[in-house]
């Protein structure tokens, strides 16, 4: 039988949303020695990931093979996440096709790359439900799983599908932010009666560490995950229930939402590094009506049996999701999620995704 054992990962993507709570999963008893790739290791995240011990900083981008072959190099694992809002879908395509090539001639073990649901396949390829940031992943891990039909003797490889983090529903800068009006806490969002397969941060990390533990398993899979598919309403009930404050969600029609604050973002490539001018970029607004077109209609499933098999103790509900958040929030003086949710309390540092936190061009 191959071994798969890993004791060294390279990580790309690691001071991501995603990211850090993987990396922290992994050197959590120090079986685990982690390899990040920043474009700035000085930054806050990557202070932050250095002082877990066992954590060291490779500075640079996936976009160059000399990096590539260092953070692989006497690294027999990988988790390879490529930031698609930076790349666009041409761009991640290439670079996560030679990620793979590059880390199976350097030696590694077991590679897992860091996916989205291929929703314009899950669509039966209509284009309404084209997402490209989640499409452009979904062809690779699809690839990758392919190349692993040959290459399993050699390099075991894994697909880790996550989703729409439920950090984004309280954090500024996403798709769903919400609003106070009037004090009370709004979602006007267009999913209908539709529901979101919502992931938690905290829960990615137990499932990327499974992975590389039980590789015997893993090795080609593709492990889906999610809290559960939560319906808006439901997520304002929830928040009523743990805050004592009231919210509520509102259904709006896509031309509506487009014409809010997010419209100003419509027309910029939904990939920030992406060219504009090629025909192949599309644009912010394209791929966010095909993002909510994917929940309102329930194209994307999951096997929430599987996921309770893995991990017994993953978070099942929006409400309890809510309610850890309010818990954390407050003993790290990050302030209770009524707070948290106020516009004159959010800043930089509050912004869940990297490249709104970044404020990188394109990003919300």
């Amino acid at each position: 039988m191959t071994d798969y054992t890993t004791s060294t990962i390279f990580v790309i993507g690691g001071t991501g949303a995603q990211g850090m709570p993987i990396v922290r999963a992994l050197v959590a008893d120090q079986k685990y020695h982690v390899k990040v790739l920043t474009r700035d290791p000085n930054s806050a995240r990557a202070l932050a990931l250095l002082a877990l011990g066992n954590v060291t900083l490779i500075e640079g981008t996936f976009a160059d093979e000399e990096v590539l072959r260092a953070g692989f190099r006497e690294s027999d694992g990988a988790y390879v996440n490529i930031d698609g809002f930076n790349t666009g879908e041409k761009t991640e395509t290439y670079w996560a096709i030679r990620s793979y090539e590059i880390a199976i001639e350097e030696g590694v073990r077991f590679f897992v790359y860091g996916n989205l649901d291929y929703v314009l396949k899950k669509s039966g390829y209509d284009s309404r439900f084209r997402t490209g940031h989640y499409d452009g992943k979904g062809r690779m891990a699809e690839w990758v799983l392919f190349q692993n039909q040959s290459n399993r003797n050699r390099m075991g490889a894994a697909v880790f599908t996550s989703g729409p983090y439920a950090e984004m529903t309280i954090s500024p800068g996403t798709p769903m932010t919400p609003s106070v009006e009037d004090g009370v806490v709004t979602w006007r969002v267009p999913l209908g009666d539709g529901a979101v397969p919502h992931v938690a941060l905290e829960d990615c990390g137990y499932y990327v560490r499974w992975i590389f533990d039980n590789p015997d398993r893993s090795n080609g899979m593709d492990l889906e995950v999610a809290i559960g598919h939560v319906t808006y309403a439901e997520l304002a009930k929830s928040f009523e229930t743990v805050t004592g404050h009231p919210a509520r969600y509102i259904d709006t029609d896509l031309e509506t939402y487009w014409s809010g604050p997010i419209g100003a973002f419509a027309e910029l490539p939904a990939g920030y590094n992406a060219d504009p001018r090629d025909k192949s970029t599309m644009s912010f607004g394209d791929n966010f009506t095909g993002f909510w077109n994917m929940w309102k209609h329930g194209v994307i499933s999951r096997d929430y049996a599987l996921l309770d098999e893995i991990h017994p103790g993953r978070i099942r509900t929006i409400e309890e999701w809510l309610r850890r958040e309010d818990e954390l929030g407050r003993a790290l003086g990050k302030g209770s999620l009524w707070e948290r949710v106020q516009p004159e309390n959010w800043t930089p540092e509050s912004a869940v995704l990297k490249g709104s936190a970044d404020n990188r061009t394109g990003a919300l």
